[in-house]
């Protein structure tokens, strides 16, 4: 079938929308017709050359539709589910999968190769193979990916805000309440205030902690930090370990997560210097792969008993989380829809990662049914 899509053809290029050849449902595999998509930081490494990518791609990972078709051999979802695609595929019987951990599913090595592990393309062009970034390819009207990578949700759910559980919200919210284990009553810093920032404080805040301090150089991230949850701001590091101090009667904070769009080696220092003795730090976003370069005192490190941990999707099980995360959307503890700053028509993709850059957006949307 023929569907549009963005793609990105070359390395610091702008995504263009494409009328695209896409393949049918292998026995495996399911179409999906997308409803929303959303606009995560972790797409731009693509553009950037920061993640070495397949070129050309269809890029987006983050989504959520209903199911029109399935293939043979499928008995996750039929036609007419609503389901979340997940950016990390869950095969359930790769040695982490058995291991309980499935974001560290062995599938999940293909996300840039551009072809399923199989070695095929999904989707073609005037006979070019074009790549579909992390096995998705969500910028696009229709999706056709392995079950693996698909999670059944309730018809009520609003599509279009489901799509933010496909990668930064569960990302976000499993780094407060998973990976850095926030406790009631803790003090904890956020650095980096975009989508997975903003599900980190509300993650921290639904985990109880007595004081969260958001820290982001954009006056409009510090703002609706506060909105979510947030008790204090700060512009920089530097401003906030003055803060934190003051805050924990120089104690220091108890966990500090990273959440930048684009990570780097001289900040994991100063943001341990953060923490107190035993403290936490948690390590979420993508850096350039090529970067190897960290500092930090590695005497600090030992001699304070602190910890340096990294992870990615929040180290969330989609099949069993995800309701779990839904379910409190439904309650009103877990805000989705203020998430979503501005939203936009496929062909208005540039547009998000222009207001994305300037720093405009919590989170920009692709809407396909607007």
């Amino acid at each position: 079938m023929k569907t549009e899509a963005a793609v990105l053809w070359e390395t610091g290029g702008r995504w263009k929308v494409e009328e695209v050849e896409l393949d049918p449902p292998g026995k495996r595999d399911i179409l999906v017709e997308l409803v929303g998509s959303g606009l995560c930081h972790t797409d731009d490494h693509s553009v950037t050359g920061d993640v070495p990518t397949y070129l050309p791609t269809v890029g987006g990972h983050e989504g959520a539709g209903v199911v029109l078709e399935v293939g043979s051999e499928v008995t996750r979802v039929k036609p007419g589910d609503h389901v979340v695609l997940t950016v990390i595929p869950a095969c359930g019987k790769c040695a982490f999968c058995a291991m309980g951990r499935p974001n560290l599913c062995d599938r999940g090595a293909w996300a840039l190769a551009g072809s399923t592990p199989e070695g095929e393309f999904r989707h073609h062009i005037d006979g070019v193979d074009i790549g579909n970034f992390c096995q998705l390819g969500a910028f696009a009207r229709h999706v056709v990916t392995n079950e693996i990578q698909a999670v059944k949700i309730d018809d009520d759910i609003p599509l279009h805000l489901a799509a933010l559980v496909g990668c930064g919200v569960t990302t976000g919210f499993g780094a407060a309440t998973r990976v850095a284990d926030v406790r009631p009553g803790d003090t904890v810093v956020i650095v980096g205030i975009g989508g997975v920032g903003m599900s980190a404080v509300q993650g921290a805040r639904i985990a109880g902690a007595a004081q969260i301090i958001a820290v982001d150089p954009g006056e409009f991230k510090r703002e609706q930090a506060l909105k979510f949850g947030a008790h204090h701001t700060a512009a920089s590091v530097e401003e906030a370990k003055d803060l934190v101090l003051d805050l924990t009667r120089g104690v220091g904070a108890d966990k500090a997560i990273i959440t930048v769009g684009v990570l780097r080696g001289e900040l994991i220092g100063p943001v341990m210097s953060l923490v107190c003795k035993s403290g936490r730090v948690v390590v979420t976003g993508v850096a350039p792969m090529h970067d190897d370069q960290v500092t930090l005192s590695l005497f600090d490190l030992a001699m304070m008993n602190k910890q340096l941990v990294g992870h990615i999707f929040g180290e969330q099980r989609a099949i069993a989380d995800l309701p779990r995360i839904f379910s409190l959307w439904r309650e009103g503890s877990l805000r989705l829809e203020e998430m979503v700053t501005r939203t936009y028509r496929l062909d208005q993709i540039n547009d998000g990662w222009d207001d994305m850059h300037a720093g405009r957006n919590i989170r920009g949307l692709i809407r396909f049914d607007v």
